[in-house]
Parts: C-alpha cells; sequence; structure tokens
C-alpha cells in the first residue's frame, strides 16, 4: 500500500475560490485588439465573438486563462486579432459586469453593448416583435 505523501491532489491545489478579487487596474485595448461580446461557447476552448467593429470571429480562450477564468456566453472580453487570419481572434482578457459598464461609461464599448445577457437574451433580440405565427389558425377547423 503506498504511502501518504501530501494533503490532497489537484482539487486542493486549485483553492477555495472566495469569489473575493481584488480592484484590479482597468485594462484599455491597444493596437491590434478590440472589445468582444461571447456569443456562443464551440468547446475546446473555443468561442463565436461578436467584435464590436461589427464582424463576428471565432474567438480561441488562451491557455493562461483556461480552466483558470471561465468565459461564459455574454462576457465582455478583450480580444486579440491575428495578422494573418482575420476571422480569428484569441481571448486575452475577460472584463467583470462593473468593468464593462465603466468601459462603457467612458465611451470604450458603443451604446448598443449590453451587458449582463446571456446567449438566450442575445438569441431574443431579433425575434421580439415576432409573435411565432406560422399561417395555422386553429378557428377555421
Amino acid at each position: 500500500m503506498p504511502k501518504p505523501k501530501g494533503k490532497g491532489g489537484k482539487n486542493r491545489r486549485r483553492g477555495k475560490g472566495d469569489g473575493e478579487e481584488a480592484k484590479r487596474e482597468l485594462e484599455f485595448k491597444e493596437e491590434g485588439q478590440e472589445y468582444a461580446q461571447v456569443v456562443k461557447m464551440l468547446g475546446n476552448g473555443r468561442c463565436e465573438c461578436f467584435c464590436f467593429d461589427g464582424i463576428t470571429r471565432l474567438g480561441h480562450i488562451r491557455g493562461k486563462m483556461r480552466k483558470k477564468v471561465w468565459v461564459t456566453a455574454g462576457d465582455i472580453v478583450l480580444v486579440g486579432k491575428r495578422d494573418f487570419q482575420d476571422e480569428k481572434v484569441d481571448i486575452l482578457h475577460k472584463y467583470t459586469a462593473d468593468e464593462a459598464r465603466n468601459l462603457k461609461q467612458y465611451g470604450e464599448l458603443p451604446e448598443h453593448a449590453r451587458i449582463n445577457e446571456t446567449a438566450v437574451d442575445l438569441a431574443m433580440t431579433g425575434d421580439a416583435d415576432n409573435d411565432d405565427d406560422i399561417g395555422i389558425d386553429f378557428d377555421d377547423i
């Protein structure tokens, strides 16, 4: 039988995750970077991002953020554009809701940017005036 060597495995090393995050400095975009909103998670560290320059691109979560920073649909992120692939971006930083609101106040994010909305909310914005009428009237039957 093996001798006990320590106090637990990798789950112990991950820490408790108190949720209390220290106040960090707001990160603004630089040359070759853009703000984006995650539309849909695709799996394998990839997601569909709507960049605020009007183009939807495939986003890739960088290795430093994997399994440490959880990116979900609706999050505002800072992405780095690739010089050689215009349709792909790398997710560099995830903003909290408070940081995203501050970016909106500073005029960095456009006014139509929606903060704290999930993919379901984003999908339903286009169907707001549609009342799901498919042309079948049950009163005629």
